[in-house]
Parts: structure tokens; C-alpha cells; sequence
């Protein structure tokens, strides 16, 4: 691993514009290496935060991007529980990024066979690949520690071998969902949390520093090769006593 970088903001309004350099600096660097800039992203929060940012930035061309999502919730994408339903309408539709640029689940099937068919969809994007390797993926993480749809003791955290699992028993509704796991996610050239708020800061201090951090998805989270970044406020890192990084302004990620 390139080694793990936490990076403390005074609030998201500082934050989220890094947010979106970070984005833009990572989608020229692959498309340089490689033609093409491959994101993984996920909702709650981020979505208004990188759709605004992103869409602020004179310079933003996402004609050579391919999108897919960390997880989905299996709702139809008219349903505001729709991670691609949010993004299509905040972002995709305000960009040049191609309909064949986005990979998004089918809805209309049962949750085993939808995750089935992402899985189809990531393998024939990313040819050749054990793992599908995302330039970027953004990650959020929710009170208990989760990431993605993997939560705290469940069985899918142990999964060594599928790229995309289905879950149906979601402690945090909806149910029904597919997510990435953990072998994808620590594959990616990139991986970047974003957490903000008060509420968020005694897991933040568990998962970067305590004892039980293993215990907790996004502890789990641990590039082979690729960078991590933890994109923090203030308030979510009162608790911390690691080293950290200001981030002053002009400052690289």
C-alpha cells in the first residue's frame, strides 16, 4: 500500500472542492496511462457534495469515464433510495458522460441473480482482470463502520472470492442490496473516504486507531498497492490523536 493519508479539513465546505480535485487529478492521471478513468462511487452524503463540486470545475470532461457504484440499494431508479437514480439526476445529466459509461444494476431482478448480472457487467468491463481494478473509488462510512453494504459482523465480510454479493438483510434499510467486496475494494489504484460530522467521530477514532478496528468494515479497507485517503472535518476527527494532515489551501492531494 502507498500508505495511508488522513486529511483534515475545518468543514465540508473546504472539503468538498479537494474532493473534486482529487477526482479530476486521478481521471488524468489514468486516462494518460490508460485512456479511460474508471470511478466507483457510493451515496448518502456524497452525492450533493461531489455532484456540486464536480460540476464547478470549468475544466470537467467525463466523455472517457466509466462509472460504476460501490453499492446499490434494489429499488427502481425513480426511487430516492437510488444511488444511480440521485446521480443521474445531480450530476450524469449536467456532464458529457456516455449512457455506455455508466454501469448500473437491473433493478427488475431478484437480489442473487442482480448481483449475478453486475458481476457480468464489471467482467466485461474490466477484461482480464481476478478483480475489476477501479482508479477511484469513493467510500463513505455510516455510524456503526460500515462501507458499502458491508456491515459489522456479517458473513459477506469474509467473502474472498466474488466480486459483487447480494444482501438481503441490510440492518439499514432498504433490505435488499448488492455491494462490492472487500477484494475489489482493496484492489483499486485509489481508495478515498469522505466522512463528515460529530456523529461520525468515536468510529472514526475506532477505525483508525483502537484496538477493535478490525472489527469494523471500513477498518478492513486496506489498498494492496493503491492509496488511501480519509477525507475528514473537524468534527469528525475531534477524537483523534494519530498524526494527521491540515489541509491548507493549494495544498495536492
Amino acid at each position: 500500500m502507498a500508505g495511508r493519508r488522513v486529511v483534515v479539513f475545518p468543514s465540508s465546505a473546504e472539503l468538498g472542492p479537494a474532493l473534486a480535485h482529487l477526482v479530476l487529478s486521478r481521471a488524468e492521471r489514468a486516462i494518460s496511462s490508460r485512456g479511460r478513468f474508471s470511478l466507483g462511487l457510493s451515496g448518502g452524503s456524497l452525492v450533493s457534495m461531489l455532484s456540486k463540486e464536480l460540476l464547478a470545475l470549468p475544466e470537467l470532461d467525463c466523455s472517457k469515464w466509466l462509472v460504476g457504484f460501490c453499492d446499490e440499494r434494489l429499488v427502481s431508479f425513480d426511487d430516492p433510495e437510488s444511488t444511480y437514480g440521485l446521480y443521474k439526476s445531480h450530476l450524469f445529466t449536467k456532464t458529457n458522460i456516455p449512457d455506455s459509461g455508466i454501469l448500473t444494476i437491473d433493478s427488475s431482478l431478484p437480489v442473487s441473480e442482480c448481483a449475478e448480472d453486475y458481476t457480468r457487467k464489471l467482467k466485461e468491463a474490466f477484461p482480464g482482470e481476478d478483480f475489476p481494478v477501479f482508479d477511484l473509488l469513493l467510500l463513505g462510512m455510516g455510524p456503526d463502520g460500515h462501507t458499502c453494504s458491508l456491515f459489522p459482523n456479517h458473513p459477506l465480510l469474509e467473502e474472498t472470492k466474488r466480486i459483487v454479493v447480494p444482501i438481503s438483510d441490510s440492518p439499514k434499510p432498504p433490505p435488499q442490496r448488492v455491494t462490492l467486496t472487500f477484494p475489489v475494494v482493496n484492489s483499486a489504484r485509489c481508495v478515498t473516504f469522505v466522512s463528515t460530522g460529530g456523529s461520525k467521530a468515536p468510529v472514526l477514532k475506532e477505525v483508525l486507531e483502537g484496538r477493535e478496528g478490525p472489527a469494523f468494515p471500513a477498518a478492513r479497507v486496506v489498498p494492496t498497492s493503491g492509496e488511501l485517503f480519509w477525507l475528514v472535518d473537524d468534527s469528525a476527527a475531534a477524537s483523534l490523536t494519530i498524526q494527521v494532515e491540515r489541509f491548507s489551501s493549494g495544498a495536492k492531494l
